[in-house]
């Protein structure tokens, strides 16, 4: 879990050093996937009663709103693109 949460951030932090957007999102693509990793291993470690449950429930909170704030920047910088390359079409 300790990787998949930090994976999560550098994943985010190496795609903003990229050099194009492409990159960016790609990158942010991974950190979603870290993501859904640590909510996976969160749900096994609630289901095998291997932590304090009301941990868990909170951890798998947060990681659930991290995963729909990266969802909504990754569909803002997809409309970005998409509407700079129709008026690059123009």
């Amino acid at each position: 879990m300790r990787r998949a949460s930090v994976s999560i951030a550098s994943n985010i932090a190496e795609g903003r050093g990229r050099l194009n957007l492409a990159e960016f999102r790609q990158f942010l693509g991974l950190a979603q996937g870290s993501t859904y990793e640590l909510q996976t291993q969160l749900l096994v470690a609630k289901n095998l009663g291997l932590a304090n449950q009301e941990m868990l429930e909170q951890a798998e909170s947060l990681s659930n709103e991290v995963s729909k704030m990266l969802s909504s920047f990754i569909h803002t910088l997809n409309s970005a693109a998409g509407k700079k390359k129709l008026g690059a079409r123009s």
